[in-house]
């Protein structure tokens, strides 16, 4: 028999008919992302940019990042990521390279803390294995400050150097021949 419809029950029962294909699915996706990023006010440049993270149990569950440090992210305080930290944890923890902008006090230091210490795995005996140079005094004893907190019993060592001699009198006088 004919079966007679008005084109908009047409058009539905086609839509009813289709299943979702992959490029609508990561159209969808993508869509969901862009909202997500101009809801909390991230702006990106760039090809193959990661998903940016809503929650901290994201870096644990996505990234495998150190249960420790976790547990130091908590009991520092922290709840919800920052803006800069939503977007900037996953592309440095993806390994690309990252230049971000964000106010003062806006979460930057703990931004590329964790990917530090997740890089660099666990602990070793081997010197110095990332270095953070930092413009003045005050920012170098903040981001100090925070590393310490954020390392706390995963036995990484967290130094300061602020001047050649007493780098010399910590790590001996050879120091600057090794590192």
């Amino acid at each position: 028999g004919i079966k007679w419809m008005s084109s908009l029950e047409a058009k539905f029962e086609d839509e009813k008919d289709k299943k979702p294909t992959a490029e609508k699915l990561e159209r969808l996706r993508k869509e969901k992302v862009n909202r997500f990023r101009n809801q909390h006010k991230i702006s990106v440049q760039g090809t193959d940019l990661p998903d940016p993270i809503a929650t901290f149990d994201q870096l644990q569950k996505e990234y495998k990042v150190h249960p420790k440090i976790m547990e130091n992210i908590q009991a520092a305080g922290f709840q919800v990521p920052t803006p800069i930290q939503m977007q900037a944890i996953p592309v440095m923890l993806h390994g690309r390279e990252l230049l971000a902008s964000a106010p003062t006090g806006s979460g930057k230091t703990l931004a590329f803390c964790i990917p530090l210490l997740t890089h660099l795995k666990q602990p070793r005996n081997k010197g110095f294995r990332a270095l953070i140079i930092s413009p003045t005094r005050e920012l170098a004893s903040q981001t100090h400050r925070e590393l310490v907190k954020l390392a706390e019993g995963t036995g990484f060592r967290i130094h300061m150097i602020h001047k050649a001699t007493e780098a010399a009198k910590k790590f001996g006088p050879r120091s600057n021949k090794k590192f």
